[in-house]
């Protein structure tokens, strides 16, 4: 299925309802979040993480044939940032990624070059800005809008 089709989002959380049940009432993970494939579990207890981790990828490959991801699954302070649904997610703000920074900036040089029509750069800020309002991103926000009108 194609990825962000609604019908991968609902089958997602179907064939996942089992590890959430198995994380909130088996594990009793207090703080758990999932949205689709991707989770976060935050507890204060760096060892009980990783008690959890290696109990969550048994349960994964028992019953429901699936792996967790090598290089996306790790255990992170808070205070780092956690990497979820699109930001970087602190204690009280959250963050643009800075892939996506770079990506809007690379297109803005784009149309500078004229590579791009002013219809295409505009739909591509919309669709920028409606991602990034989300974040604590003004700052960010007001220099993307300054570089698109900068002559």
């Amino acid at each position: 299925m194609p990825l962000g089709n609604l019908t991968s989002q609902f089958f997602a959380n179907v064939y996942l309802h089992e590890l959430d049940y198995f994380i909130k009432h088996k594990l009793k993970a207090k703080y758990y979040i999932r949205y689709v494939d991707d989770f976060v579990i935050l507890h204060k207890n760096k060892e009980q993480l990783e008690l959890w981790k290696e109990e969550i990828e048994k349960f994964l490959k028992e019953k429901l044939k699936l792996e967790l991801h090598k290089d996306k699954s790790k255990i992170v302070s808070l205070s780092k940032g956690v990497d979820f649904v699109g930001f970087r997610n602190f204690y009280y703000h959250k963050l643009l990624r800075k892939r996506n920074i770079k990506n809007i900036l690379f297109k803005i040089q784009l149309y500078k070059k004229g590579e791009i029509s002013k219809e295409k750069m505009l739909e591509i800020f919309q669709g920028f800005n409606a991602y990034a309002k989300w974040a604590d991103s003004y700052m960010v926000r007001k220099e993307v809008v300054k570089r698109i009108y900068k002559t």
